[in-house]
């Protein structure tokens, strides 16, 4: 599969809250290293990522992809991603932003998917305090 059809049909599962649609996308012991939530390998790990805690926290997904690029073994898109979030002192509020998808590929799957975005911005308009951010601010700058 192309990788512009692989990572939309990656990105539409999670939208439709097909975990194991999303997970089928990698290779078995694929990676997803999400931006907010850290790190996940394995299909049913990334199941679990999807089902307990994006709809946890999260509905009402949209995922645009663009400008998707790949030599078959790395790939690369643009993406704009919003939610209605779900998460006590800011339920309700849609919140979006754009980011980078980067992926390691295998034999026509995702073996990881990162992704580069800046995140203390949707923090501030989740409505978080500050001395929240701070804390997760300094939690992602210790693991980098």
């Amino acid at each position: 599969m192309p990788f512009p059809s692989l990572l939309e049909r990656m990105t539409a599962a999670i939208c439709a809250g097909d975990a194991e649609g999303a997970a089928a996308c990698f290779t078995p012991e694929g990676v997803y290293h999400d931006g907010f939530y850290g790190e996940f390998s394995g299909r049913a790990e990334i199941v679990r990522m999807v089902r307990d805690l994006f709809y946890r926290d999260a509905r009402d997904f949209e995922w645009r992809v663009s400008d998707a690029i790949s030599d078959g073994r790395l790939g690369y898109a643009r993406y704009e991603f919003s939610y209605v979030s779900k998460i006590p002192c800011s339920e309700g509020r849609r919140v979006g932003f754009s980011g980078v998808s980067c992926c390691e590929l295998e034999n026509g799957l995702i073996r990881r998917y990162g992704e580069t975005f800046e995140r203390a911005p949707v923090l501030v308009r989740l409505g978080f305090s500050d001395e929240r951010i701070l804390k997760s601010v300094r939690r992602w700058a210790e693991l980098k």
